[in-house]
């Protein structure tokens, strides 16, 4: 098995959750007593949510970019980023190391490509929601994506930011999200990008009106699949 690197800690949650899918895709793939090779760098998030809410995306990238180094001089021979925001500076990353940084949106973009969805709206943090770095990845691959609900883009920030980054899931925020979703269903979307690593907790991905591509559960199945050799 090759070695992975995650630049994690955005937030600690997501970061679990990566690693509890990645090593739980390797042993179902080899065997019960397997593990998946992981070199972790978990960044202190309170730092990087200050220079985001300062716009100050220079310093965020600097510290993107020494943890990426940081990873590839211990050994590591691919990179993922574990949070959609932060994919804000992946080009600057990835120019940075020689090793491969496996995008989360390609890879998110592939999948619904291979199960024929064509059209679909994206949930998440506000930048990720609104700006071009993400949504241009998806429509790269084909993807029409409907235009944001500035109304929810507010409310998800703060459940996002407020509760579920210090792992706080509520029945008041599930119910939100599966309105957002139904809304989004009747406004003509095939599909819901889940576009944000902490979202899993508060969304059923199986008890939707829509199909769910959940962007952690994706990016973490294709760095396994790395990690197992699989290009």
């Amino acid at each position: 098995m090759r070695k992975l690197g995650l630049i994690g800690g955005m937030s600690w949650v997501s970061t679990r959750t990566y690693y509890s899918y990645i090593n739980s895709r390797v042993q179902a793939r080899r065997d019960r007593r397997s593990s998946a090779p992981m070199l972790i760098d978990s960044l202190d998030f309170s730092e990087l949510y200050a220079l985001q809410a300062q716009d100050d995306w220079d310093r965020a990238t600097s510290k993107l970019i020494e943890s990426a180094q940081r990873l590839e001089q211990a050994g590591a021979g691919a990179l993922i980023i574990g949070a959609n925001s932060m994919h804000r500076v992946y080009d600057r990353v990835a120019e940075s190391v020689s090793v491969p940084i496996l995008h989360i949106a390609d890879c998110v973009g592939k999948k619904m490509v291979d199960d024929g969805i064509t059209n679909a709206a994206v949930i998440g943090t506000s930048n990720v929601m609104t700006e071009s770095f993400f949504r241009q990845r998806l429509v790269a691959h084909g993807i029409d994506l409907l235009p944001p609900e500035m109304d929810n883009v507010q409310e998800l920030d703060r459940i996002i930011y407020e509760e579920l980054m210090v792992g706080k899931a509520t029945r008041d925020a599930q119910r939100k999200l599966k309105t957002m979703i139904t809304v989004k269903e009747q406004e003509g979307a095939k599909a819901i990008v889940l576009a944000c690593t902490e979202l899993e907790q508060i969304v059923d991905v199986d008890a939707n009106v829509l199909p769910i591509y959940d962007t952690t559960h994706i990016h973490a199945m294709r760095a396994a699949e790395w990690i197992l050799g699989q290009d």
